[in-house]
């Protein structure tokens, strides 16, 4: 089977055969057991993959009572999330158990009937009608940062990881909650899902084997670090919605407004109703709501500037397309569609570092994918990672190539490029997302070219997202106005 998705032109991609590829996940050995790689999967979700499940339509496996299928070729992603999506509708058991602490019976989590009502109020905080509005305070924001960075001194490096979620915090804060969030705060919440991450079991024993009795053997140290990192995470979420609750804003949209159905929380169109959330469910949409907007904007931005150095040409051509367009100026709404390279640069980004590299899903009923018996109960996972580095999908996959996103290229199949997932559940904040990035990128990338600290080895850790392992330090070498 051919390549069949975008390619580059002639020049790049013989360009790009001279260069090194960005850093990947390090394969097993094609003799690793699967009981070892499920092992490694514990440190590294994406380490117990080998080199022919790259080129796999599927694939199915079993440990001890539980049964896998991966989804992976557009037909099968397109068969379990979309066309049969009421028989996988819920989320697997693993990823419920490593996610209820923190977000409760929020959105991501739930489903059924409560999913189709949290979906449908959460919808209206990320509208299209807002997002003009929204997009006026993700310039502003990075403009803040842009301000913050030119009072370093020039020999002192950043974690690029940390500056990102702390800028995605504040613009998640003011956009979607409708407050000026704190820069102490927004540290608290970065450092809150951090160690959440870093401690949550997302493999769980019980879970991953079909047995849930083993669950109970699980590390109570390591259960309660998960639980006091989700605290820290749910005390700023809850000083938000006191402050909403004590100083409402009708000329400012809140979620959180809408979720307390307070008079003025009307979405677009002017629609209200229905009984108000419980503080419990208010919080819990509001962290979902936060991840969403924050985490993993934060981790495609800080890969973004990991690539646009292992790639200075690339790096040039952006800013040229920054300088010719806006000549020194902050980005628009509007400038989002005349910076073509810019939004190629981040979906280039994100195909190789999908935010969330891990989709799953349980079955409910019995059905059949590829040919591949699924009964009930069956884990259908979907990973993004595997899919967007398939080596029959795209030409290059493991290379850094932007022009497979210009607009002068076909676009990928929707279901083999889906860094926001896919169907009826694919990420409400999609088009928030995009334009967070591209707006950050270009506010930013006017004024600074990121510089890797040479000696920091770029791992990647992948656990509920994927993350640079131990952040990626860069410094900042300024551009002449």
């Amino acid at each position: 089977m051919a390549a069949v998705f975008t390619r580059g032109t002639p020049v790049s991609q013989a360009t790009r055969a001279a260069k090194m590829a960005p850093v990947a996940v390090p394969l097993p050995n094609a003799e690793t057991s699967l009981v070892k790689r499920m092992g490694m999967a514990h440190q590294n979700l994406l380490s117990v993959w080998q080199e022919r499940d790259y080129r796999a339509k599927s694939i199915r496996f079993k440990m001890l009572n539980q049964d896998y299928v991966v989804c992976n070729s557009p037909q099968s992603v397109r068969h379990v999330f979309l066309r049969e999506h009421d028989n996988y509708d819920r989320k697997s058991p693993q990823m419920r158990n490593a996610l209820e602490p923190l977000l409760g019976d929020g959105l991501f989590v739930s489903d059924g009937d409560l999913w189709r009502q949290r979906r449908r109020d959460c919808a209206p905080a990320l509208s299209n009608q807002l997002l003009p509005a929204f997009t006026e305070i993700m310039t502003s924001s990075a403009r803040e940062t842009a301000e913050q960075w030119r009072q370093l001194p020039a020999d002192r490096p950043v974690d690029m990881l940390g500056e990102m979620a702390r800028l995605t915090a504040r613009i998640i804060g003011r956009t979607v909650f409708g407050d000026d969030t704190r820069e102490e705060e927004a540290d608290q919440v970065v450092a809150g899902f951090t160690e959440y991450q870093r401690q949550v079991e997302q493999l769980d024993l019980g879970s991953t084997l079909g047995m849930p009795f083993l669950n109970l053997l699980g590390n109570p140290v390591r259960r309660h670090r998960t639980r006091y990192s989700a605290r820290q995470v749910h005390d700023i979420i809850d000083r938000i919605i006191e402050r909403r609750g004590q100083r409402p804003d009708a000329e400012r949209f809140s979620l959180i407004d809408r979720f307390m159905q307070r008079g003025q929380a009307q979405g677009p169109g002017g629609k209200e109703g229905g009984c108000p959330f419980s503080r419990a469910a208010v919080r819990n949409e509001a962290v979902v709501m936060f991840m969403a907007g924050h985490e993993t904007t934060a981790n495609a931005l800080t890969w973004t500037w990991y690539l646009l150095d292992h790639d200075r040409e690339v790096m040039t051509r952006l800013q040229q397309e920054l300088d010719d367009v806006l000549g020194g100026r902050d980005p628009t709404f509007d400038d989002v569609d005349r910076l073509p390279y810019t939004r190629a640069v981040f979906e280039e980004a994100m195909r190789l570092y999908p935010p969330v590299p891990l989709l799953s899903r349980q079955a409910r009923a019995e059905d059949s994918v590829h040919n591949r018996e699924v009964k009930p109960g069956t884990i259908m996972m979907v990973l993004p990672w595997l899919l967007h580095r398939h080596r029959l999908l795209w030409d290059d996959p493991d290379h850094f190539d932007p022009e497979r996103f210009m607009p002068d290229q076909p676009r990928p199949d929707k279901f083999a490029y889906l860094p926001f997932s896919v169907g009826p559940r694919v990420c409400l904040g999609k088009r928030f997302g995009l334009y967070e990035g591209i707006l950050c990128l270009a506010t930013l990338a006017q004024h600074f070219t990121p510089r890797r600290v040479p000696e920091h080895e770029v791992r990647i850790e992948c656990r509920l997202t994927l993350r640079p392992a131990g952040g990626m330090p860069m410094f900042l070498e300024r551009r002449a106005a």
